[in-house]
């Protein structure tokens, strides 16, 4: 293991002017090459304030640039097409590099990896896309997903609509449980009345004997 002065900031290692342990092999091999950090030594510890308020000031700018990206990408709406078919299905699916590229073409060049996509999208319709620009800054992005030939169609989120059939089609089988497990309220109550009323012509009964016994 050896300690190593990060000049940036590296995911889940440390932030510019860290000093951090790590494998020899990981030094050499990746964070010098990359020039992501540098030897410990004496001589460059003495640096890590300088260092560290280089890399505020630089922070401080990333968030800058960060929230007025973020407020022109708020009113953004980008719309792709791709071939589907009549069940609004696509033939095959648009991924963060495709919605990259189109923002490109709008002059946004962004990283497509700050795209976050839980799976690509493989059906028509108005998607949400969550844009990560900075660590305290996350942007939605409208996404129009056409098919070829029906570019101009306004039509329902596709994700919208399937997400509330499958919530209604939930709330109908809950609905049958709740059936089945219930009792048959009026073959309840009808045995209930029989019981009672049993139980009512037996006590009749019974006061009936007792006054003919005491006649």
């Amino acid at each position: 293991m050896m300690e190593v002065i990060l000049k940036r900031e590296v995911p889940r290692l440390g932030d510019r002017g860290d000093v951090v342990r790590v494998a020899d092999g990981f030094a050499r091999n990746y964070l010098f090459p990359q020039q992501l950090a540098i030897p410990a030594t004496s001589a460059s510890k003495k640096n890590i304030k300088e260092m560290k308020a280089a890399a505020d000031r630089e922070a401080a700018r990333l968030k800058g640039d960060a929230e007025k990206l973020a407020t022109l990408l708020q009113s953004l709406t980008i719309k792709i097409v791709a071939r589907a078919g009549e069940s609004d299905q696509l033939f095959g699916s648009v991924t963060s590099r495709d919605i990259a590229a189109e923002l490109e073409k709008q002059g946004y060049r962004l990283d497509r990896h700050k795209i976050f996509l839980e799976r690509p999208i493989r059906l028509v319709g108005d998607h949400d896309v969550t844009i990560h620009l900075h660590r305290d800054i996350d942007v939605n992005l409208l996404v129009k997903v056409r098919a070829e030939g029906r570019e101009d169609e306004v039509i329902v989120p596709k994700a919208a609509a399937v997400e509330a059939q499958a919530e209604s089609v939930e709330a109908e089988e809950e609905a049958e449980a709740i059936e089945t497990e219930a009792p048959e309220p009026a073959k309840a109550d009808a045995k209930s009345g029989k019981t009672r009323g049993k139980s009512a012509r037996k006590g009749e009964g019974k006061r009936a004997k007792k006054g003919e016994d005491e006649e």
